[in-house]
């Protein structure tokens, strides 16, 4: 099985928290091949840079840097789907569709549409609206 990780879902993968066991269980139970977009490596990387920013310089940044780290292995244990051509024209399909999802959902959901991958996300209510689309919930 070939699925990609929406940015919650690897967040959580992160974390190590109770979820994320249940997920890393289900996915060695169904021999899942997962996956994540150069989406959620952007968003990731931006929301610990804006957290970083936001601290004062010095030791209150230690900590979330160390978390940023964390997350840029994992990310790199993982293969990045790229948004290329192929994924940028059903981007522009489901654009012309008026899909009310946001931009980056919409490229996660393009570059799955593009790899016939299953995305997994506890964004169902959004991420159900796109036509052709593959999505689970396997957190909760």
């Amino acid at each position: 099985m070939f699925v990609v990780l929406d940015t919650n879902h690897f967040t959580e993968l992160v974390d190590g928290s109770a979820p994320s066991n249940r997920l890393k269980a289900r996915l060695d139970a169904v021999n899942a091949a997962a996956f994540t977009t150069i989406v959620t490596y952007q968003e990731v990387s931006q929301g610990w840079c804006a957290l970083i920013n936001r601290k004062p310089a010095g030791r209150d940044q230690v900590f979330h840097y160390a978390q940023n780290q964390h997350s840029m292995a994992m990310l790199n244990e993982l293969t990045v789907l790229p948004f290329d051509d192929e994924a940028a024209t059903h981007f522009h399909h489901l654009q012309d569709q008026r899909i009310r999802v946001g931009t980056m959902d919409l490229k996660i959901a393009s570059i799955c549409i593009a790899q016939s991958a299953t995305l997994l996300t506890r964004n169902l209510i959004d991420f159900d609206k796109i036509p052709g689309l593959r999505v689970e919930n396997w957190l909760d």
